[in-house]
């Protein structure tokens, strides 16, 4: 197929027109990857003009490729494709494959966690250049080896959005953690489109389609599922390709590719997702009253988690917050006791689990005061601090602002209050980039070397003499 050819891909479907614009031969020659918005055949007769050394070649899997310069840059569907499901595992294995043949790959999975601990995986989505397909975790057919081997794939960017939970269960399962990663919400905080930003909300404003939502709430589990809610998951990786490439490319334009690699650290560093059941009480809101009933809490936090782990069931089927914190001020040493507080239901009473708090409790009168964390304290800030951590929530938004990044993304609440506080405060802000376009400033406003001026109705920072 020649350049300007004619082509039979469905033009309400076409990436050209979704985006309404397209781009010149000299945008398309510059960007090191597949550009957001190269025109296809469809978009015909002009292409001859707007790429002239661009040839069009069907190739295999019904693919048309546009080559550029001997460089493929774009690859469209010719004829709608049937949506393929992977259930077995030499399915899986010649996906994979094809896939690897990408410099990256999408990835999301559906998962159900509302009845265990550990989330149920029930489907993957991947898509590469060309290829894109739903893979069925619970086919009794299917050995998810060939997709961890390509999340372990070093030449690979693997492109998620909001990847954390989606990472937890790949290292769950596998032990491992797809490495290299690309994480688009993180990637649209740091390009100003706001912090924690929705997966539809995105490619609304980036590539401005609108996602059907309608399946959002779907079973997962339930085999079938209807061609809506099929459509509705592969939906998650095939948005996601032009979402990796137009953030990748505003990233480089702005220099600040070297800012999503620090929080991509973060976010693949085995430390993230280890599991320390000693440490479970952190997680609980409520304040303990005394060291003797934070030992309590700690026990029986620690002993819920891994109780919850080993029967893989949600923390609270083992035993509720409220519950821990009763048992904890009440500190109860029989079942007679036990079975006075009102947290604990009368039938838990006749159960091993019964035991095992009072045992919790009895572990936790052995502990050396002496070795127990500091009781965290809520302290008021006096007049003074409250004024800085204002000054310094003003000069927040001013540079996040200036330098087009979400707020909360360089500093939260809790972390103005501890630098209003302490300059040594261990707080991202105080680190890496984050330092430099707001550390750095909020330190110089503490010591009286930064000032912060109004003018014209804006907000100005100044180096003071």
């Amino acid at each position: 197929m020649g350049a300007g050819a004619a082509c039979h891909f469905p033009l309400r479907d076409c990436p050209c027109h979704a985006r309404g614009k397209a781009h010149a031969a000299s945008d398309l020659s510059s960007m090191p990857f597949d550009p957001p918005c190269t025109p296809c055949p469809t978009c015909s007769p002009h292409m001859a003009q707007m790429i002239p050394n661009g040839n069009f070649q069907e190739t295999e899997n019904n693919i048309v490729a546009c080559f550029f310069e001997g460089r493929q840059i774009r690859a469209v569907g010719l004829y709608p494709r049937p949506m393929q499901i992977i259930t077995t595992t030499s399915g899986l294995d010649a996906l994979c494959t094809d896939l690897a043949a990408s410099n990256f790959v999408t990835v999301d999975t559906e998962f159900m966690r509302e009845h265990t601990f550990w989330p149920e995986l029930c489907l993957i989505q991947l898509a590469g250049h060309g290829h894109e397909a739903i893979v069925d975790p619970l086919s009794d057919k299917l050995d998810l080896e060939p997709f961890f081997d390509l999340m372990n794939n070093e030449t690979i960017t693997k492109v998620f959005h909001a990847a954390r939970q989606d990472v937890e269960i790949v290292h769950h399962l596998s032990g491992a953690i797809p490495h290299p990663l690309f994480d688009t919400q993180i990637a649209a905080a740091v390009c100003n489109f706001g912090e924690s930003v929705g997966y539809s909300n995105l490619v609304k404003k980036v590539l401005n389609i609108d996602i059907d939502k309608s399946s959002r709430f779907t079973d997962w589990r339930r085999r079938p599922l209807d061609d809506r809610q099929l459509k509705y998951a592969l939906g998650d990786v095939t948005h996601l390709r032009d979402l990796y490439i137009d953030l990748t490319n505003r990233l480089e334009k702005n220099g600040r590719s070297h800012w999503l690699q620090e929080e991509m650290e973060i976010l693949t560093a085995p430390q993230t997702y280890e599991q320390h059941p000693e440490h479970a009480w952190k997680r609980l809101k409520q304040r303990p009253r005394s060291s003797k009933s934070l030992a309590i809490i700690m026990e029986l936090a620690k002993w819920r988690e891994l109780t919850a782990q080993k029967k893989n069931v949600p923390r609270n089927r083992v035993m509720k917050d409220d519950a821990i914190f009763d048992v904890a001020n009440q500190a109860p040493t029989d079942l007679k006791a036990l079975s006075k507080l009102r947290s604990i239901h009368a039938s838990t009473l006749k159960t091993p689990k019964a035991d095992e708090i009072l045992e919790a409790v009895k572990r936790a009168g052995k502990i050396d005061p002496a070795t127990l964390p500091d009781l965290p304290k809520r302290r008021l800030p006096t007049p003074e601090k409250a004024a800085v951590g204002d000054l310094l929530r003003v000069l927040l938004k001013s540079n996040a602002a200036k330098h087009g990044v979400a707020a909360k993304i360089l500093a939260t609440s809790a972390d103005l209050e501890k630098l209003a506080d302490d300059d040594n405060a261990d707080i991202p802000a105080l680190r890496g980039w984050r330092r430099e376009l707001f550390g750095a400033d909020a330190l110089a406003l503490k010591h009286g070397e930064l000032g912060l001026i109004m003018e014209n109705g804006v907000i100005s920072v100044r180096r003071l003499p």
